[in-house]
């Protein structure tokens, strides 16, 4: 037989496991780059809207903006073009490789 859990417990538990989650609109790079190196943002909009017609055409919305507070449903609203987030293209940067990065200069000496 299972323990009962507490409501309160699993919120608690899911708050944790999403908390990391980004959409790239916040200012926390130095968190996520000690936390493991990678960024996830959300870029244009790729959604059809005359895909009903047998068309093509986008909205021109450039990057995502969360409608809400992170951890809300509006979270996952573009405020932009109200379009849901998975509709929006998805971009992963890794800190981890870019920082094996040269950064060395050259001077042009004649």
């Amino acid at each position: 037989m299972r323990p009962h859990r507490d409501e309160g417990d699993h919120d608690d538990q899911e708050r944790r496991r999403y908390k990391g989650w980004s959409n790239g609109n916040n200012n926390n790079k130095e968190k996520q780059q000690a936390a493991g190196g990678l960024q996830v943002r959300y870029r244009e909009c790729r959604k059809n809207h005359a895909a009903n017609i047998g068309g093509y055409a986008v909205d021109g919305c450039r990057e995502f903006m969360a409608a809400g507070a992170e951890g809300t449903s509006a979270a996952f609203k573009c405020a932009a073009c109200n379009c849901h987030r998975n509709f929006h293209k998805r971009e992963v940067v890794d800190y981890e490789d870019c920082s094996s990065v040269s950064t060395t200069t050259y001077s042009s000496a004649k």
